[in-house]
């Protein structure tokens, strides 16, 4: 919108006192001729907007023209500008909103904070996707629609527990980002869930409003089932050898499992992953890829392994 695209400009040239008409289009994305229709329109609304000719020339806007936002303090404005790479702003269709939101709040920052927060934005850059176990979110326009209408959602969810597909028709509180990984929060018959957008097969939003229990908020049910995973007993860290013609398989019906850290090639046509289990008892879900996989440690687990292997090896030894 122009409105938008004006206060955009007023904002840059508060900060920077004076930019080309080609900087400001190429940062807001239109054409220099754009660029000089606003700066009439800026000036006609008593804007005191000004050219300055030359090689060295721009526009500019004249000195002490701006407004200050009292009550931040140096380090309340430089957590403001810590550089959030392309995520969960991104994902939510939000990522232009907050560069211009970011702009606005820099220019209105006290003067001697402006420095320090600008700085700041360009020294420190949080990534919050791990770089392996954590695929990327899938679309969330239908978990929104769903969300912000108060509506109830049916899904075809592939769980992680044991890889099949399910439906549920579940009551959405919201969505929560946890290390660049998009969950629904959401009631099914009336217990807490927590559902990775990226397993969702489909999902439909319905004409029904959503039931949510009484008194409960997104914060309430997301601390629970946080709280649910967190005080989980520690994990089995197991590591193992794959046969690479199973390995694309195996990292799939794994993937819940998979620690952080490369898979590496060992010896030729096998690979080492790292993986971590609940329980050795869930180890033992390894079996299912047979000679394909052998596991190197813990030592405990090699045993639960060899033992459960022993069990059903009798089961069909000759009478």
């Amino acid at each position: 919108m122009k409105s938008d695209r004006l206060l955009s400009i007023l904002l840059l040239l508060q900060t920077h006192g004076q930019l080309s008409a080609t900087d400001l289009a190429a940062r807001l994305e239109v054409s220099a001729r754009t660029i000089m229709r606003d700066f009439e329109a800026l000036s006609a609304a008593g804007v005191p907007v000004y050219t300055v000719r030359g090689p060295q020339g721009g526009i500019a806007l004249l000195p002490g023209y701006r407004t200050d936002v009292t009550g931040l303090t140096a380090d309340e404005s430089r957590a403001l500008f810590v550089a959030l790479s392309g995520s969960a702003h991104t994902d939510l269709g939000l990522g232009q909103a907050l560069g211009s939101a970011l702009r606005k709040v820099m220019a209105a920052l006290p003067a001697p904070h402006r420095d320090g927060a600008d700085l700041t934005s360009r020294r420190v850059l949080i990534d919050p996707v791990r770089w392996r176990g954590a695929p990327g979110s899938a679309d969330l326009d239908v978990f929104q629609r769903a969300v912000f209408a108060d509506r109830r959602l049916r899904l075809r969810y592939r769980h992680g527990r044991d890889n099949r597909v399910r439906t549920r028709t579940v009551d959405p509180y919201g969505l929560a980002n946890k290390a660049g990984v998009w969950y629904l929060v959401a009631d099914h018959d009336g217990e807490p869930n927590l559902y990775r957008v990226d397993r969702t097969q489909s999902a439909v939003v319905l004409a029904d409003p959503v039931r949510r229990r009484p008194g409960v908020e997104l914060d309430d049910a997301w601390d629970a089932l946080r709280r649910r995973i967190d005080d989980l007993p520690s994990p089995v860290a197991v590591t193992a050898l794959v046969e690479d013609d199973v390995l694309a398989l195996f990292l799939r019906v794994h993937q819940a499992d998979l620690a952080e850290g490369p898979v590496e090639a060992q010896k030729p046509g096998w690979s080492q992953v790292g993986l971590r289990f609940r329980s050795l008892r869930n180890v033992e879900t390894l079996l299912a890829f047979g000679a394909g996989v052998e596991v190197l440690s813990p030592e405990e687990a090699r045993h639960a392994l060899a033992r459960q292997a022993r069990a059903i090896a009798s089961l069909y030894e000759p009478g």
